[in-house]
């Protein structure tokens, strides 16, 4: 009946699944690793691999289980079952132990220090919850470097501080400093003899380079494609790749993502065909498979949203410091402002669909040109002036005009903006209220670091749509990852972690990395509890 045998297998090669791995197999469970694509790091290894561990052991005791858990609910608020209290106290209470034990097993934790909570403004929110892993030497992968989803991403040791820096290299002496150390530290490694990851590369190679050590076997191109269950319900195995029966005597944990590339279920749950920077493997089976199985589903009609460039290339370009910098508003296709433009990128997704508006425009002054990073520029615009994604124009009504805009109302939207750069307070959307709106700021702008005038021409507008990071919605589990039923009662041999399950989370994004935070968390929860 079975092809093989091990004590657990983990579908999905994320941070979600490799931490799953790595758990049951610390406990001495045979452990196999089977992945979709022919790439391993899932989305994870695309990501900024951020972390958002509230009570980690780095911030020395100004954190506590309350205070975090006081802040998740005013965060989050009811976002039902997935979000449950007992799922939100597992994940706050497992933080530090989860932070020692890939500790002692290599990873090297580096504290986001300035990064603030999404909500700082709330009770409970502080500075400091963001963590992620040092950059790491790649050459320690040797052979798995080839199949390395992180070489897709950026090749460079960038961590998260350089990012919000590094966007106004041009514009802030601090800005120019990280850019100056940002350089050295390639440079070092590059003359030193190695290879180094920064981000979410730097993550997912840590995670490999542990389940190698480990002895860890690990399937790509291997689908799962269907599970096995016994009389009683309880899961016993699953079918992989071509036909492949494997039994897994302490459970099977699905850590294989969400559906972000699946743009029939993007279009069924959330009316958009999708515009994901998720890695394309991102398709939704395990969801589906176990969904079949009698599994429970959550938050399917979420995501964890943004802005992002369209590329035109089927790619899109995630917008994070571009839309929250100052000489830059955000407008509608009626040339309308709708939100906060600095607000975090979740708030910002949901202002786009709650408003329909697809496109929307990010305008800027020549002065944003000139002084802050656009990724999206990055290879240039030629292809994207092309493509009518990047528009230009020498005044704000001639721009209104390549906008199909009424020129005398973007004038109106410009003019009531401008007079709120000039006093620093936005009296409509609030922009650059909080500490975390002025993360991506820039304090040399006075008297608000994310409002400046847009009256120096040319002028530029660049379309936005509602991109993604993944999907939230997926299985719903329990505070241990164990999967749950349309009943609520756990189906046995189940698990789930990551983008495959519904998120802790709920509907919002309390800080930095609270993507991959729970998927690590949860993914060893599920590991000890597979393999006890």
């Amino acid at each position: 009946m079975w092809d093989r045998e091990v004590d657990v297998l983990v579908v999905g090669t994320g941070a979600a699944g490799m931490t799953a791995a790595i758990a049951a197999a610390d406990r001495g469970a045979e452990v196999l690793i089977v992945e979709s694509t022919a790439k391993w790091g899932g989305t994870t290894a695309l990501s900024g691999g951020g972390l958002w561990m509230p009570t980690h052991p780095a911030m020395g005791g100004t954190d506590s289980v309350d205070k975090a858990l006081t802040y998740m609910a005013a965060a989050i608020g009811d976002a039902g079952p997935a979000s449950s209290p007992e799922r939100r106290r597992a994940f706050v209470e497992t933080v530090p132990e989860v932070y020692t034990f890939l500790e002692k097993l290599g990873v090297r934790w580096a504290v986001a220090k300035e990064y603030p909570d999404y909500y700082p403004d709330r009770p409970g929110g502080m500075t400091g919850r963001g963590i992620e892993a040092e950059p790491f030497d790649t050459r320690r992968l040797g052979d798995w470097f080839a199949t390395f989803r992180g070489r897709d991403s950026i090749p460079a040791p960038l961590k998260t501080d350089d990012v919000w820096l590094l966007s106004r290299a041009w514009s802030t002496p601090g800005g120019f400093l990280r850019g100056a150390r940002f350089v050295f530290r390639t440079i070092w490694g590059l003359v030193s003899g190695k290879r180094l990851f920064g981000i979410g590369g730097a993550l997912t190679a840590n995670l490999m380079s542990i389940l190698l050590k480990q002895g860890v076997e690990v399937l790509l191109n291997t689908p799962l494609t269907d599970l096995v269950r016994d009389a009683g319900g309880a899961v016993t195995g699953a079918v992989v790749g071509g036909g492949t029966r494997i039994r897994a005597r302490r459970g099977v944990i699905l850590g294989g993502g969400g559906f972000a590339q699946n743009a029939e279920w993007r279009k069924e749950h959330h009316g958009v065909s999708g515009y994901s920077s998720a890695a394309e493997g991102d398709l939704g089976d395990p969801i589906r498979i176990a969904r079949d199985a009698g599994a429970q589903v959550a938050l399917m009609d979420d995501a964890w949203w943004g802005a992002s460039v369209p590329l035109g290339d089927g790619h899109h370009q995630f917008v994070l410091s571009e839309r929250s910098m100052p000489y830059s508003i955000v407008v509608d296709q009626a040339g309308d402002r709708f939100t906060n433009e600095s607000a975090s990128y979740i708030d910002f997704g949901h202002a786009l669909l709650a408003r329909d508006a697809i496109p929307a425009w990010l305008i800027l002054d020549t002065r944003h040109r000139r002084r802050y990073l656009f990724n999206a520029f990055l290879q240039g615009t030629k292809k994207l002036r092309a493509a009518g994604i990047v528009r230009s124009a020498a005044t704000i009504e001639e721009l209104a005009g390549v906008l199909d805009m009424d020129p005398g109302r973007l004038r109106a939207t410009v003019d009531r903006f401008n007079g709120f750069a000039r006093g620093g307070v936005d009296e409509d959307f609030g922009r650059g209220r909080t500490v975390y709106d002025n993360y991506y700021g820039d304090p040399g702008v006075k008297p608000n670091p994310n409002l400046g005038t847009i009256e120096k021409g040319p002028f530029t507008a660049v379309q936005l749509v509602p991109g993604d990071l993944g999907t939230k919605g997926g299985l719903l589990t329990d505070e241990a990852g164990r999967v749950l039923d349309g009943s609520g009662a756990v189906i046995p041999g189940l698990y789930a972690a990551g983008n495959t399950s519904a998120s802790v989370m709920g509907r919002t994004y309390p800080g930095p990395g609270s993507t991959i935070a729970p998927a690590v968390v949860f993914g060893y929860l599920a590991g000890r509890d597979a393999a006890p």
